[in-house]
C-alpha cells in the first residue's frame, strides 16, 4: 500500500485497541464463570440463615460501606443477630478466617482487618464482623461460634460461591461513564447485563438529578428494570477526632479552613461532602484507595497545612483508623462521618433486607 494510502491512526489508538481486546477477553471469562455457576458445574453453598449481599458492578467506591452500616443497624434495631462478612481487601495477610469484632469489642486493628471491616466494626458495635477470602467457608466458621440469624456480605455480588436471599447492587450516579466498558478499558467488573441478577438496584450520590437521569438512561437502553430503583445520598453527619474519637457537630466545623486527606476510591465525593459540611477547603492530598500511610506522608501533610494556615486536617472515617497512631498530640485531625440517607425506596429496601422473618 502506498504511504499516502495508509490509514490515519491517533497516537492513543493502539493503547485503546489493546485495552479493548483485554476487556473483551476478561468479559468472556466472567461470562463463562457465571455460566458454569448457573449450570451447577461450580459449587455454590447455602448457609442456614438469611444472607444479604451488598455489591456493585464497577471497581472503585460506590458507597458500599455506609450502606452496609445502615443495613446492619436497621437489622440490629429489629432484634436480629447480624454478622458482616468481608474479604478484607488489602489487609495484612494472616489467618484464613479472622474475627474483627465479636459484637461486644473490636479485636484487631485496620491493618489486620482491612479498612472497611474495621470501620464497619466501629460503626456497628453490636454486629459481628469477620474477614476471609472464601465467604462461604467464613460464614460457616462464624455460625459455628456465634448465634447469627442474618449475614451481610460486604462487596459480595461477584462472589457466586455463596448463595444469597437478597442481592443489593449499587450504581454511582456520578460515574455513569464507568458503566460503558469492562476493565481495563472501563470500570465494569462484569457485563452491565449482570445487573439482571440484582434483587434491588440502589443509585448512590443522587444529589444531581442530571447524574441520576444518566444512570436511568443506561438502564433503559440495556432493557433493565429501573422503575423501582432506590436512591441514596451520603450526608455529612458530624466530625470525629482521629486521635480520641471525640465527636463534634457539623456546626463546629463551619467556617474553619481544612486540608483534606483521603485514600479512598472516590476522593471527589469526599471533597463534595466536606464542602457540604460548611468547611472551607484550602488544599487536598489524595492517595490511591486503601493507601497505607507512612510517617513521611504525615509530615508533608502537616507542613502543607501549616503553610496554608488551616485550622484542621479533615479525612475520612475509613482512613482515620490507619492515621491515629501516626499523629502527635497537638495535631487537629478529624474524620468526616457520613450517613446513608434514603431519598427514595427506603421502605422497599427495609422490607427486602429484613424479609418476612424480620417484620415485627
Amino acid at each position: 500500500m502506498p504511504a499516502n494510502d495508509m490509514p490515519l491512526m491517533h497516537p492513543g489508538q493502539p493503547v485503546r485497541t489493546w485495552l479493548s481486546g483485554v476487556a473483551f477477553l476478561y468479559g468472556w471469562i466472567v461470562r463463562l464463570r457465571q455460566w458454569c455457576y448457573g449450570r451447577g458445574w461450580c459449587a455454590s453453598s447455602r448457609l442456614p440463615c438469611r444472607v444479604v449481599s451488598v455489591g456493585n458492578l464497577t471497581v472503585g467506591g460506590t458507597g458500599k460501606t455506609p450502606v452496609v452500616i445502615a443495613l446492619a443497624n436497621w437489622l440490629r434495631a429489629e432484634g436480629r443477630r447480624v454478622a458482616v462478612l468481608s474479604r478484607g481487601y488489602k489487609r495484612v495477610k494472616g489467618a484464613e478466617h479472622l474475627l474483627v469484632s465479636d459484637g461486644t469489642r473490636i479485636l484487631v486493628g485496620p491493618d489486620e482487618a482491612g479498612d472497611e471491616p474495621f470501620l464497619i466494626a466501629r460503626r456497628c458495635p453490636e454486629t459481628i464482623v469477620a474477614v476471609g477470602a472464601d465467604r462461604a467457608s467464613l460464614g460457616r466458621w462464624v455460625l459455628a461460634c456465634h448465634a447469627v440469624d442474618c449475614i451481610i456480605l460486604d462487596d459480595g455480588f461477584q462472589h457466586l460461591g455463596l448463595q444469597r436471599d437478597v442481592d443489593v447492587v449499587l450504581l454511582d450516579a456520578t460515574d455513569a461513564a464507568g458503566l460503558d466498558a469492562m476493565v481495563p478499558a472501563g470500570r465494569l467488573r462484569e457485563p452491565f447485563s449482570g445487573l439482571g441478577r440484582a434483587t434491588a438496584v440502589v443509585i448512590t450520590r443522587v444529589e444531581s438529578r442530571n447524574d441520576v437521569e444518566a444512570i436511568y438512561g443506561r438502564l433503559r437502553a440495556a432493557g433493565l428494570p429501573y422503575h423501582d430503583a432506590i436512591e441514596v445520598s451520603f450526608t455529612p453527619e458530624s466530625l470525629v477526632s482521629v486521635q480520641d474519637e471525640q465527636v463534634q457537630p457539623l456546626e463546629w466545623a463551619r467556617g474553619k479552613k481544612a486540608w483534606l486527606v483521603s485514600g479512598i476510591g472516590n476522593s471527589q465525593s469526599f471533597r463534595r461532602s466536606a464542602e457540604l459540611s460548611g468547611i472551607t477547603v484550602v488544599g487536598e492530598t489524595a492517595f490511591q484507595d486503601h493507601y497505607r500511610y507512612q510517617a513521611d506522608d504525615i509530615n508533608q501533610i502537616r507542613a502543607d497545612g501549616q503553610s496554608t494556615g488551616v485550622d484542621v486536617v479533615l479525612t475520612t472515617e475509613k482512613d482515620a483508623g490507619k492515621l491515629s497512631s501516626l499523629l502527635q498530640p497537638q495535631d487537629s485531625w478529624w474524620a468526616l462521618r457520613i450517613r446513608a440517607e434514603m431519598i427514595r425506596g427506603e421502605e422497599r429496601l427495609r422490607s427486602l433486607v429484613a424479609g418476612e422473618q424480620g417484620k415485627a
